[in-house]
């Protein structure tokens, strides 16, 4: 998934009324959605051009005003390459006491007493593949420490047989997994892979280690969530099964009890709790409990080698996988694009966005840990920071909302009902071009700014959320059903995006063309009411001519 934040459609603020896409008879669009950190089409990268204070002359003083231009030596320091590295690095030492919020846990078990004679306590990690800032391990690592024991950590290899199963994915995820295994081989912390999906290999792993407790962090797609219920049902009934929320900043089932209709509804909840959650993070230290039985060496190189794959789907260049990457990321979006952000980030010429979305949708790095960073590191960048912290938190967690309390959060029975029945309603209507799942992902339409769009998609693993609003909307424009729209939206995300297979995937997906998030409109052809955008509409807000010169596939 490249993390996808799409736009609901009624907002009470001002500052978020930045995106407004064209749409059919002149209304006054709201702002919609955005994918949070797709952005990396312009041709250069701009870059933070310091002021520099004129010189004073010769055995004089320089002036109030030269004083306050010039930057200080210390200024100069933070600003080196790698400056947020080590900040955050101070920062974590010198809140290293903080306190686990138990709200962010939840007891999956009956029991809830670390078993008696056991010889460790795991984190099963799964959503969030990192060791600092990662709310499970943690109150992993503090049970651990409680009970005078060694900690593990585990992480369940299973590769489906799908499509979606590509080297674009698993060479991300694999090359995380490596990093988090050194930093835990630093900190005396066990880390296991184990090969197979959770509920038949986890069980044993802990009776064979004898482990008093699994902690485990949340997600709330389908299969991760079997998986947490086959493990449930394998576990000893004497071992706690805990679960903890380290990829919301506020904890999904805190943030909201119930489905959520839109951005609007869920706002005011997740800002009214953040003072309590958006917090400094514990520091993950060496753990003082060595265990006697160690974990096996991996070969990662080989394993990536050995994994049935579509490496088809090759790596992309432009993104490090691991936190140390999704780090250096983000400190070049604070130095760089930050500052742009509330006025371009609608522009895909423009390099204005996070471009974060692979290492929040790996875990590699901290939504929290962004948000914390963009609020202290960007206070010269203006409006961009609460636009930025809007997409990031209240959109990117309404999207695990919609997903944890909607079973059909894939499907058009999951949509409103207005929504359903305008789709069916106009299901039947002409349409003028009509494309197969093949053509669309090769990029053979009529249009050459959506052939640009899915050759960037292809190619690189990201797309710019502007136009990845129109990318969607387009597929049910061209396509037989609501029904094969949807799936082959979610399918060229899923396979191609590397932040697909993600909440913010599926939601995106839906808003565009379920309307999910978002109110019905004027009635047109095909669409019905659900929300319109057009060719003719992107050319009044960008530059699409330079975009298609860019991207335009030759072959594909």
């Amino acid at each position: 998934m490249l993390l996808c934040i799409w736009r609901g459609s009624s907002f009470s603020c001002a500052p978020r009324r930045l995106l407004r896409p064209v749409i059919h008879n002149h209304q006054r669009p709201r702002p919609i959605f955005f994918f949070l950190t797709k952005s990396f089409t312009s041709e250069t990268i701009m870059s933070d051009k310091k002021r520099k204070a004129p010189s004073a002359a010769a055995g004089k003083e320089p002036s109030a005003k030269q004083q306050k231009l010039a930057p200080s030596k210390e200024e100069k320091k933070e600003r080196a390459a790698g400056w947020l590295q080590e900040l955050v690095k101070q920062q974590r030492s010198e809140k290293k006491e903080m306190k686990f919020n138990k709200k962010r846990l939840r007891f999956i078990s009956d029991t809830e007493k670390v078993k008696q004679g056991s010889e460790g306590v795991l984190y099963w990690m799964l959503r969030d593949q990192r060791v600092q800032d990662n709310w499970a391990l943690i109150h992993a690592q503090q049970l651990a420490v409680k009970e005078n024991l060694p900690l593990h950590i585990c992480f369940c290899l299973a590769v489906p047989k799908s499509e979606l199963s590509t080297l674009r994915h698993y060479n991300f995820l694999l090359k995380g997994l490596e990093e988090v295994a050194k930093e835990c081989k630093a900190l005396d912390i066990q880390f296991h892979l184990l090969h197979g999906s959770p509920g038949e290999v986890l069980p044993g792993f802990v009776s064979d280690r004898n482990l008093g407790a699994v902690v485990t962090d949340f997600s709330p797609l389908r299969e991760p969530i079997k998986w947490l219920e086959d493990v449930k049902k394998s576990l000893s009934k004497d071992i706690p099964l805990i679960q903890v929320d380290a990829h919301n900043i506020v904890p999904c089932w805190v943030a909201s009890p119930k489905l959520e209709y839109s951005a609007r509804t869920i706002r005011g909840k997740i800002t009214n709790l953040l003072p309590e959650f958006l917090t400094d993070f514990p520091l993950v230290e060496k753990h003082p409990h060595t265990a006697t039985r160690t974990a096996k060496a991996i070969d990662w190189d080989k394993t990536l080698a050995s994994l049935q794959l579509d490496r088809i789907v090759g790596v992309p260049e432009w993104a490090k996988p691991g936190t140390k990457g999704g780090m250096a990321t983000l400190e070049s979006f604070i130095d760089v694009r930050l500052k742009l952000f509330a006025t371009q980030r609608n522009d895909p010429n423009a390099a204005a966005l996070s471009q974060l979305s692979p290492w929040i949708r790996f875990g590699h790095l901290s939504a929290q840990r962004v948000a914390l960073q963009v609020q202290r590191s960007g206070k010269n960048a203006g409006q961009s920071v609460p636009s930025f912290i809007e997409e990031l938190v209240v959109r990117r967690e309404l999207t695990d909302n919609f997903c944890f309390y909607n079973k059909k959060y894939d499907s058009v029975e999951g949509a409103y009902e207005w929504a359903q029945k305008t789709l069916k309603d106009h299901a039947k209507d002409k349409r003028e071009y009509l494309y197969k799942r093949e053509q669309l992902e090769k990029a053979k339409t009529h249009d050459k700014l959506w052939n640009a769009a899915q050759y960037q998609m292809v190619t690189e693993g990201k797309m710019h959320g502007f136009l990845r609003m129109y990318w969607a909307k387009k597929i049910l424009e061209w396509t037989s059903s609501p029904e094969e729209a949807l799936s082959i939206a979610l399918y060229l995300n899923d396979r191609y995006e590397l932040d697909g297979q993600d909440p913010n995937g599926f939601v995106g997906c839906m808003w565009s063309i379920c309307g999910i998030h978002d109110q019905g409109w004027a009635e047109r052809p095909v669409f019905g009411k659900i929300r319109f955008m057009n060719y003719k509409g992107c050319t009044r807000k960008f530059d699409v001519a330079q975009f298609e010169r860019k991207y335009c596939p030759k072959n594909l």
